[in-house]
């Protein structure tokens, strides 16, 4: 017998999760890579991987969501 869960997960590429400012910052990171040379796919993900560890990856919403705790 087989397990099957469903897992929703984003398709790759699909930006809709980001806010304005979040594309905004990748899109330039992306531009500061391809003037180095860096060829536009390799920019774009490493523009990305940026934007996600900075800001946590897409925007999340509802309060409460950092993660400082309080003792």
């Amino acid at each position: 017998m087989l397990n099957q869960e469903k897992e929703v997960i984003m398709p790759q590429g699909d930006k809709s999760a980001y806010t304005d400012k979040q594309k905004r910052k990748a899109e330039h990171i992306e531009e500061g890579y391809e003037k180095r040379g860096v060829s536009h796919k390799e920019a774009e993900k490493r523009a990305w991987a940026t934007v996600n560890k900075q800001d946590g990856g897409g925007n999340k919403s509802g309060s409460g969501r950092s993660n400082n705790k309080k003792d």
